[in-house]
């Protein structure tokens, strides 16, 4: 099989249960999506066990191989608390643009459509990668396996989700596309112009996020879909400083993505940051100094969605 190519239609088709997405939101967004799926875990409802498929996009794919480790929600959640502690290094506002975001507007204000924008910015990629050498994506990939609790592909369904930087597709990586979890990952991670694009058997690839910041579309099938959105869907800039997100096209945003889930006949239930949440984010959702303090507050935050949450 192609490492292109992957089974999801097959593993949703047969599937009857429940699919959890979990979009990018950087250090913090990973952070705060253990929290809350370890505070839902301890009220209750144990994601890990219940997720017949696990979609991770961006950092969301790191929290997918967390899910599908077989480590228990708990222990999961103990592992942020017990990383060394950082001091905060919040960007204040400042007056400069960062000249990767401020590019990615670029392309999306002169896009037409998704599929334009995809391959622009997987131009953009390529074009970046002359300032980087061929140790910076050792480094990359090396740093991705350091996050990692398991390197190897778990028996339960899991999709990663990168975008080919030459054609501006979407593939969705698994266990059966013949590339190790570590590569898929380091793909799905790499944000275009922030880093090195990452090659795998000749082909370059680019974050996930580009094509959808969740990919909540990839679950069509299952009768309940759980999504943890740290960038909540918003389709806006976010606050001064932080990642501003890439222009989503009408059909190819969050909120159309759960539409057409529902109308497909799909229980979704979206769960975003809550105002403790957000406020431990910060203005710089990159900052590993905000992993502990949103991680804490996603597992108060998980607990409480427990209470609403309901599965068909």
């Amino acid at each position: 099989m192609s490492h292109e190519s992957s089974t999801y239609d097959a593993v949703r088709r047969t599937s009857n249960n429940v699919a959890l997405v979990l979009g990018g939101g950087g250090a913090a967004g990973q952070a705060w999506q253990i929290g809350v799926i370890a505070g839902l875990a301890e009220a209750g409802l144990d994601l890990i066990e219940a997720a017949e498929l696990v979609i991770g996009t961006s950092s969301g794919s790191t929290t997918a191989a967390w899910v599908r480790s077989g480590i228990p929600a708990a222990e999961l959640f103990a592992k942020v608390l017990a990383e060394p502690s950082r001091p905060t290094r919040q960007r204040p506002p400042s007056a400069q643009p960062n000249p990767v975001f401020e590019r990615m507007r670029a392309i999306g204000a002169a896009a037409t459509s998704a599929a334009e924008l995809r391959k622009a910015m997987g131009a953009y990629g390529l074009e970046s990668d002359s300032a980087y050498g061929p140790e910076v994506t050792e480094q990359r990939r090396a740093m991705v396996a350091a996050r990692l609790p398991n390197h190897e592909w778990s028996d339960r369904p899991l999709i990663v989700t990168a975008v080919n930087a030459q054609t501006g597709e979407l593939v969705a990586f698994d266990r059966d596309s013949g590339v190790d979890l570590v590569d898929a990952v380091t793909a799905s991670t790499a944000l275009p112009g922030g880093g090195p694009t990452h090659n795998i058997n000749g082909t370059r690839y680019i974050n996930g996020g580009v094509r959808s910041a969740e990919n909540a579309d990839l679950a069509a099938g299952y009768p309940n879909v759980i999504v943890l959105a740290p960038f909540g869907g918003r389709t806006g800039p976010l606050p001064e400083g932080q990642f501003e997100g890439i222009r989503r096209f009408p059909g190819a945003d969050l909120p159309s993505h759960i539409e057409a889930l529902r109308d497909q006949g799909s229980h979704v239930e979206l769960i975003t940051p809550d105002p403790a949440s957000l406020a431990a984010m910060g203005t710089n959702q990159m900052d590993p100094a905000t992993r502990l303090p949103t991680a804490q507050a996603g597992h108060t935050q998980g607990k409480q969605e427990a209470l609403r949450i309901t599965l068909r």
